[in-house]
């Protein structure tokens, strides 16, 4: 029998659900249980894909070509598994189930209400994730915080779901806050207290209490919140403020935690295996140098926007004992900058991400420029790479119209456009190139000596292609087109020879890097930051 756990959050938002849930897979999986995880959005989007990155942060892309919430990134980074369609549930998803279901018929005229029609398909939700990820265990984030109106069919949900499956095959587990207050200097249980009385009169009484706190807790604290939260003492788990992230699992693995989870669940406790997370730890808490990267992007008020990007940048920093820096630069406000000296001083390196959209589009191309004939190591990722196309048409080929028709679609010199089984699809949503795509690699190149093999297999999320028109063109004024689909169509990379690292992709490496695994190209990049002079 698959076992499941549920994770719920109280008091404020922002306590870290997602690391603790995170943190919990780490452990159960390095006792050696195949772990799967999921994560419940209760904003009525049937995915992120279409909110502004301003909204939701980053759109995180799954292997099968699902656009999920960022959480699942962080997910994926820390227990190394990929995940897929079932990892994101959002109450857009479940009532458009619903709605579906109920005008075919499916419902036999009955009135649909959310209790059962609703919480039934959520529970249908969790045993699919048990059974496409065959999994010894699923552990499911509620999103939101308890005492939001969106929320409670979740809630409801996972009520009914304990009864469907037995309390041992389940576990609640509730994140909660114990603030520290200035001037009696003392810190607090009754925001627990309230969130857990909150729970309970919804029908779930936690089994373990992970409580965000800035001091550590003192046994009479312990008890007081096993007395009056009706919890065990050591199923409450302190969250002590981490300057490492990476520390939490060791943190909660210091205090049993997996071991009282795998307890109530009746599962064997079995050895662990945490060398490799602990040697992440020592790395990232002994850096020895400081390397300053600019990324240059348009949503850069809001670094959730890039969070893979940053975090596939500093995974590359580990593998050399690097701390990265990250410069992070306004594209729109480089419009307006004529000499970028000043920018990029102390700069190793600049990267593009990508992006959709004409704001802050000739900033980019500035800053591509900069790094070309300037000699500074370049990272372009989706749009970034499409940039570093249409610069070298402009600038190195003399085609001054060379453009995106994603910006103009009418120009004379079309260096990026619509994929030709786009061009007649009206409707945005969830036609994309999304997910895991092969790309040969071409032998010789520098993207060859970053990955060391001839195939590999990339996420994608792009609707916009380099036109095959202009290849021999640019091809003969230097650019090296080292990558590209297995039928040849698609262009995946290009590089520049004549350059110590001008490398650019379509897709997005940054979802497939982990903290003790850097991806090939931010590895080959950084590397290459490292080395600039």
């Amino acid at each position: 029998m698959v076992k499941y756990v549920f994770v719920t959050g109280g008091v404020v938002s922002g306590l870290g659900k997602g690391v603790t849930a995170s943190s919990l897979a780490l452990l159960l999986k390095s006792r050696g249980y195949k772990v799967f995880m999921q994560k419940f959005d209760p904003y009525i989007n049937v995915d992120p894909g279409m909110m502004s990155p301003y909204q939701h942060g980053e759109v995180f892309v799954t292997a099968d070509g699902s656009e999920t919430d960022l959480d699942l990134g962080h997910y994926e980074r820390f227990i190394d598994e990929e995940l897929n369609y079932t990892s994101n549930i959002t109450t857009g998803k479940v009532y458009s189930s619903v709605i579906n279901k109920e005008r075919r018929g499916d419902y036999l005229g009955a009135t649909v209400q959310v209790v059962p029609h609703i919480t039934n398909e959520i529970k249908a939700k969790i045993l699919e994730a048990g059974k496409s990820s065959n999994a010894d265990v699923v552990i499911t984030e509620i999103g939101g915080t308890i005492g939001d109106i969106e929320s409670l069919p979740f809630l409801e949900a996972i009520r009914q779901f304990r009864g469907e499956v037995g309390k041992e095959n389940t576990l609640y587990l509730h994140t909660t806050l114990i603030p520290y207050i200035f001037g009696s200097w003392e810190l607090k249980t009754k925001p627990t207290q309230h969130s857990v009385t909150e729970l309970r009169s919804l029908g779930i009484q936690p089994d373990i209490l992970v409580c965000r706190t800035p001091k550590h807790l003192d046994e009479s604290i312990i008890n007081k919140l096993s007395l009056y939260c009706s919890v065990e003492s050591e199923a409450v788990i302190e969250a002590i403020d981490a300057e490492n992230i990476y520390e939490i699992p060791i943190n909660f693995y210091n205090q049993k935690m997996d071991e009282t989870v795998c307890r109530m669940l009746g599962m064997d406790v079995k050895k662990i295996n945490l060398k490799e997370w602990k040697e992440l730890i020592n790395t990232v808490n002994n850096l020895n140098e400081e390397i300053k990267i600019s990324l240059v992007g348009k949503y850069v008020e809001l670094y959730d926007a890039y969070l893979s990007v940053a975090e596939a940048l500093r995974h590359a920093g580990f593998k050399f004992n690097k701390k990265i820096n990250i410069d992070w630069v306004d594209s729109e406000k480089l419009e307006d900058i004529e000499n970028l000296d000043k920018v990029f001083k102390d700069s190793k390196g600049i990267l593009v991400p990508s992006g959709s959209g004409s704001r802050g589009i000739d900033g980019k191309i500035k800053a591509i420029e900069y790094a070309r004939t300037n000699k500074i190591p370049f990272f372009g990722i989706g749009l970034g790479m499409q940039l570093a196309g249409i610069e070298f048409a402009r600038n190195v080929c003399g085609l001054k119209e060379a453009d995106s028709t994603e910006f103009d679609e009418l120009t004379s010199e079309p260096i990026i456009d619509l994929m030709i089984d786009q061009k007649t699809i009206p409707q945005k949503d969830g036609t994309l190139r999304l997910g895991n795509y092969p790309c040969s690699i071409a032998k010789n190149t520098k993207i060859y000596k970053a990955y060391q093999c001839d195939n590999v297999l990339e996420r994608h999320r792009n609707r916009y292609e380099f036109n095959n028109k202009y290849l021999d063109l640019l091809s003969s004024h230097g650019m090296v087109f080292s990558s590209k689909s297995p039928d040849g169509k698609l262009v995946e990379m290009m590089e520049l020879f004549d350059h110590p690292c001008f490398i650019a992709c379509q897709f997005h490496p940054e979802f497939k890097s982990r903290p003790t695994k850097a991806h090939p190209l931010f590895a080959f990049f950084v590397k290459s930051c490292i080395d600039y002079k």
